[in-house]
């Protein structure tokens, strides 16, 4: 699925510890940035980020893991902690890399790892872009149809390709007909592995405690929490509701909102070119000023 993405300049590579593997590609140079994809069927680094990498690139390092569970990297995920397990993971990766500081850019389920990841090890994290993240509000309604549709891939008749297009064109984006065949094609082929279908990385919560320990909404350290925040949410995302920005606003003290019309749960996709503007810009302002032109 990687080899599909043709990005300029583009490495990619192993990283191994603690009995985990994680794929990695990066581009560019500069101050590290961190970009964490979602927890759909066939999910990769590269297929979320396949229109942000390069544009991002030009002023950042910008470092693109499959995450665990996902992709090349190595599978299985604690489903008593699963935020926590993929942001130690994470927070693992960049001891590897000799990285103190970072940007996170984190779309879905990866918004929730980056905001664990804030959470757990503030000091690391210069600043959080997050794109409908999960987490969310979750234990105070019911799931949305999408989020249905996407915990239950894996059960009953299991993955089909039917399923995975259903999703993609129904409740990820707003305009179903942008995406095209070789994309599902793609993400079917990734989500079929055998490790994956063994241990699927996104189920529903384990238990009670386990529902609340992934709703971020009744973690006190929310309140507190001073990272710099940017948080992009299509107002018709069936995925996530938008309805969650307003929650991180109200709640983070350093929190910027923008909502996006006639767009889905992947702004970083259905809207590129300005999640890039606003990203760069972002991120820019919250570089820390000895190392903006230094390479990690």
């Amino acid at each position: 699925m990687n080899q599909q993405v043709q990005i300029h300049g583009l490495k990619s590579y192993f990283v191994e510890f603690a009995q985990r593997k994680v794929f990695v590609s990066e581009a560019g140079e500069g101050f590290p940035v961190l970009m964490l994809h979602g927890g759909g069927a066939g999910a990769t680094g590269l297929s979320n980020y396949s229109k942000n990498v390069e544009a991002l690139a030009q002023n950042f390092r910008v470092i693109v893991p499959d995450m665990q569970g996902y992709g090349q990297s190595s599978k299985g995920v604690k489903r008593s902690d699963p935020f926590g397990d993929l942001a130690e993971v994470m927070l693992g990766l960049l001891d590897q890399l000799n990285i103190p500081k970072i940007h996170i850019v984190g779309n879905s389920l990866g918004g929730a790892c980056a905001l664990r990841m804030a959470l757990e090890a503030p000091e690391r994290v210069a600043s959080l872009v997050l794109m409908g993240p999960g987490g969310i509000n979750t234990t105070r309604g019911l799931p949305t149809k999408g989020l249905q549709q996407l915990l239950n891939y894996y059960s009953g008749e299991g993955p089909t390709r039917e399923k995975l297009r259903t999703f993609i064109r129904e409740y990820l984006v707003y305009d179903g007909s942008q995406v095209s065949e070789d994309l599902i094609e793609l993400r079917y082929q990734a989500s079929i592995d055998p490790e994956v279908i063994a241990s699927p990385p996104l189920q529903r919560p384990n238990g009670l405690k386990g529902a609340l320990r992934m709703d971020f909404s009744r973690d006190p350290r929310l309140k507190r929490c001073n990272t710099p925040t940017l948080v992009l949410w299509g107002a018709d995302d069936k995925v996530n509701r938008p309805s969650g920005g307003e929650t991180l606003r109200q709640t983070m003290k350093n929190c910027d909102l923008y909502y996006f019309a006639q767009t889905g749960h992947w702004v970083q996709w259905e809207r590129a070119e300005q999640f890039n503007a606003v990203t760069a810009s972002f991120m820019g302002l919250h570089t820390p000023a000895a190392q903006a032109s230094t390479s990690s």
